[in-house]
């Protein structure tokens, strides 16, 4: 790009808030939205109500959360928030902090609703309930009620014990469900949740993966300009999307740089060189980098100093990387000012940046960079979730080889195995990977299940027997999930036929191996990663 390229003036796009009010839906609340095809961001209840409405946002929805609106302590919103004219929408504890804020009733009267509940629409035409059946179930979960709407609003909805489940004031542009509309066992919960962004708060459906593409484009043009970036490809999804957004924007001025830093998969590197370059074209350099990060490990066994110690060797990495590529472009160079990083909105949200909750881990892009890092950040992904860069990539044109790869950690294999991180170690790993990567693949489950995976205890050893032998081995860990966007997860149920055959070719083809052995624990209260 010259320096006559003309900066694009950035779409401005609709924008819903979430607030958390410490609930486990919140972010699925936003997915829904966006699921609507209209924006949305989470923030934590904490916000200010000046810098929620400073956002400018076209409409508010208020989550449900664990505690009672009478509770010391218990989250609270300044009324401001409901006469600022903003479409406000409230689930569960937000229904119920509304109700209480503008003057109704919220009490404790013993009347608990929880799981799936009968729902009585009393006013069937309602700006939420347009045709919805009169009667269905939706998932309660609450413990006080709303027993009197504040004044201005209709009661719609009512259940057997509680008898204000949903009420409505269209003059204020104020609406609320006592249920969660936004999980699946709630019927005809998206209906009524798009009945409030399209009718409620008269929003469009027109957020797509299209204007994702076109706003981050002039977003990465505005902020690059005429300099140049590299970005680290993995060869994972979120790496390669965020370096095709950014080769659309800016072309050459872009280079990609793989590390090899030896935490890799089997044939990960040969992927990366033929795929993404075939896809792109875009220019490549890989750095042998496995030695720097072997030394850097060596005797460290604790799982957040290592992801701290891969993310600090990654940017040296590419420290060292910017200094090549400006001195090979000789009397012409010019400078590497960005970084560009695959960073998703679980990133973000999971290390404690998205909503003001406790820190889940610490994430090689998100608080595992050190302080003197000497590059500007370019994030085009940081508000997407998985099944999002997904689509955005099949909108740049990516082949579903890389589009639908199954999520691998930046930090690789170095988080698979719980203990030191070994050479030894690493080779024993990357065979039991590939052997459980070609039998899912052989059966068909690539797409049925989010990602598996595989987990060495190295510091774990257990007795077996083989070749009529005591044996004295390592177990492995399969941990097949499935997913919509890795904020939840459930293990996978995968065939048992399946299972016997990773099983048994892991425990003859891999040396030391003794035991193969499955996770079965969902999220939460279990991560995906061990470590």
């Amino acid at each position: 790009m010259s320096s006559a390229t003309p900066v694009q003036s950035v779409p401005e796009t609709d924008t819903v808030l979430v607030v958390d009010f410490g609930a486990q839906y919140a972010q699925l609340i936003a997915r829904r939205v966006r699921e609507a095809r209209v924006y949305s961001e989470i923030v934590p209840s904490s916000m200010p109500v000046a810098e929620m409405l400073a956002k400018n946002p076209k409409a508010i929805i208020l989550s449900g959360g664990p505690s009672s609106v009478y509770e010391d302590g218990a989250p609270q919103l300044d009324r401001a928030i409901f006469e600022a004219g903003v479409p406000v929408f409230g689930m569960c504890y937000g229904f119920q902090l509304m109700a209480k804020t503008l003057g109704g009733t919220v009490d404790n009267s013993g009347a608990r609703e929880y799981g799936r509940t009968p729902l009585v629409v009393s006013r069937p035409g309602s700006t939420l309930f347009e045709g919805v059946p009169a009667q269905h179930s939706v998932w309660m979960s609450h413990g006080d009620a709303c027993s009197a709407a504040p004044e201005g609003f209709t009661v719609t909805a009512s259940t057997d014990v509680v008898p204000v489940a949903a009420f409505e004031n269209d003059e204020a542009r104020l609406y609320g469900v006592q249920y969660h509309p936004e999980v699946l066992h709630s019927d005809h919960g998206q209906q009524v949740l798009e009945h409030f962004l399209y009718r409620g708060a008269g929003l469009a459906p027109t957020w797509t993966t299209g204007n994702v593409v076109e706003e981050q484009v002039a977003l990465i043009r505005a902020q690059v300009g005429d300099k140049r970036a590299i970005c680290g490809l993995s060869g994972g999804v979120d790496s390669a999307v965020a370096a095709a957004l950014v080769n659309k924007a800016i072309g050459s001025k872009l280079t990609c740089v793989y590390v090899d830093h030896g935490l890799m998969r089997k044939g990960e590197t040969e992927q990366v060189e033929k795929d993404f370059v075939a896809a792109t074209g875009v220019q490549l350099k890989v750095v042998d980098a496995k030695e720097r990060f072997l030394t850097a490990l060596k005797g460290v066994s604790d799982p957040e100093e290592k992801r701290k110690i891969i993310g600090r060797e990654f940017i040296r990495v590419f420290e060292q990387a910017q200094a090549e590529i400006v001195a090979e472009a000789g009397e012409h160079g010019e400078s590497v000012d960005f970084l560009v990083q695959g960073t998703l909105y679980p990133d973000v949200v999971e290390s404690g940046g998205g909503t003001g909750t406790a820190n889940i881990k610490s994430h090689h892009n998100v608080g595992g960079l050190p302080e003197d890092l000497q590059f500007s950040l370019v994030e085009p992904l940081r508000k997407l979730f998985k099944d999002e860069v997904r689509m955005v990539g099949q909108e740049l044109g990516l082949p579903d080889e890389i589009v639908q790869r199954q999520p691998f950690p930046g930090p690789g294999l170095g988080i698979r195995i719980v203990g030191e991180v070994t050479e030894e170690r690493l080779d024993l790993l990357r065979e039991a990977d590939a052997i459980a990567r070609e039998e899912l693949t052989a059966a068909g489950l690539d797409r049925e299940i989010w990602q598996c995976p595989v987990v060495l205890l190295a510091d774990v050893r257990s007795v077996g027997v083989q070749g009529d032998g005591r044996t004295y081995g390592h177990p492995i860990v399969l941990r097949p999930v499935s997913s919509e966007d890795a904020m939840t997860a459930d293990w996978s149920r995968l065939p048992y036929d399946v299972l016997a055959r990773i099983s048994t070719r892991i425990t003859n083809e891999v040396r030391d191996v003794n035991r193969v052995v499955l996770d079965c624990t969902s999220k939460p209260p279990g991560t995906i990663e061990w470590e």
